[in-house]
């Protein structure tokens, strides 16, 4: 999902990082599904039930699938450009301690697959 319209201010984007190995080989269970196409997000309650759900929408949401280039072309590349013409442009990285906030941001800066936003940039 492009986002193209420079006149809104402000746009809330969400991405989920896959589980790590730790958290697979202990057992946890994802108590998240992402809706790409709709842009909303589920949370389950608890330990994995699937009766109670919370649901939020965002301006766009990127699931573990996702790639870091398709982050930036599709979140950050607009902000980049109207900054390189002058505009003022936030992004903000935002989340609890090993959500993916550094991932998103730097990635691997040798890996041109693996490049944040800031390397790509």
């Amino acid at each position: 999902m492009a986002l193209s319209n420079k006149a809104e201010c402000v746009r809330v984007i969400i991405r989920c990082r896959p589980m790590s190995e730790q958290e697979v080989a202990d057992g946890r269970v994802r108590v998240v599904e992402m809706d790409v196409k709709n842009a909303m997000v589920t949370v389950f309650k608890g330990s994995g039930g699937r009766d109670a759900t919370k649901d939020f929408t965002y301006d766009a949401v990127y699931d573990w699938n996702s790639t870091q280039q398709q982050i930036y072309d599709e979140t950050a590349f607009s902000i980049v450009e109207s900054v390189m013409e002058g505009y003022n442009g936030t992004i903000f990285a935002y989340g609890q301690t090993g959500c993916g906030k550094t991932h998103t941001m730097e990635g691997i800066p040798d890996d041109p697959d693996l490049r944040g936003i800031i390397p790509n940039s």
